[in-house]
């Protein structure tokens, strides 16, 4: 899919990475630098340090658009060319952690990621399941001044369609912390906070049964026997995988 938008500044580009009259920002990475750089920055922000294997792991489910290599060498490869560009330190725990120059640059292609999620779903009107892809393809080419732009239009959004929070954008984290929904109490009900975003099949699901950030939904059962989680949405009730519920965080909803 090309998509094209033209922002308030006059500045166009596009999903192919084609764009005009824009200023370059002051670091200038590789699509590929990018990527990781977000890999890393997530995975830090949910989980904690990554060994190798666990940020391999993670790239898999990057969109093959990327053209990612995934395997251990490959992974091995690109984090001595970021150690080397001091974007990244390992520990003598073997984990990759990001540089305070690092964090900077995966937290500036985060809020890049997740600002051309808003404006793909929230603005142009493209599916939740294929928004993460094709913001992939956007993020490496937006530039500082287009990125204000998106941010002012949309009316300064704090988080992404999936929930997850964007970076500077005075995201306030709630009193509670967000859980599995497999973790959650049969009877009581609970607001929807945050998908995956990188399974297309899933998000697809989740969005057909409202299932989707925002949304209140009562946990009728959690029926660990058959390895399932029974909810009641809107007077219907859909019973999901405790696999799968346990990828959805969700808040109380009182």
């Amino acid at each position: 899919m090309l998509i094209a938008f033209v922002t308030e500044a006059g500045m166009v580009a596009s999903a192919q990475g084609q764009a005009t009259e824009r200023e370059q920002p002051e670091e200038l990475h590789s699509p590929a630098v990018e990527n990781y750089l977000l890999a890393l920055y997530d995975l830090q922000e949910e989980r904690g340090y990554p060994t190798l294997s666990e940020l391999a792991s993670h790239l898999r489910h990057f969109p093959p658009s990327e053209a990612l290599g995934t395997t251990l060498p490959s992974v091995s490869g690109m984090l001595r060319r970021l150690q080397r560009e001091e974007l990244v330190e390992i520990g003598k725990d073997k984990r990759a952690r990001l540089t305070d120059r690092g964090t900077q640059a995966g937290k500036d292609v985060a809020r890049r990621h997740h600002l051309a999620e808003c404006l793909l779903v929230d603005l142009l009107g493209v599916d939740l399941p294929d928004a993460d892809e094709e913001a992939h393809r956007l993020e490496h080419f937006i530039s500082p001044e287009v990125l204000e732009s998106i941010f002012q239009r949309l009316g300064q959004p704090s988080t992404c369609p999936y929930g997850r929070p964007i970076p500077d954008s005075g995201y306030i984290k709630p009193e509670s912390p967000h859980v599995p929904l497999n973790r959650t109490i049969s009877g009581e009900t609970y607001c929807i906070a945050m998908l995956p975003e990188d399974d297309k099949l899933l998000v697809a699901f989740l969005a057909e049964n409202h299932i989707v950030p925002g949304q209140v939904v009562l946990v009728k059962e959690l029926a660990t026997y058959r390895d399932a989680v029974v909810l009641g949405i809107n007077g219907s009730e859909i019973s999901i995988g405790s696999r799968v519920a346990e990828s959805i965080k969700v808040l109380p909803s009182n």
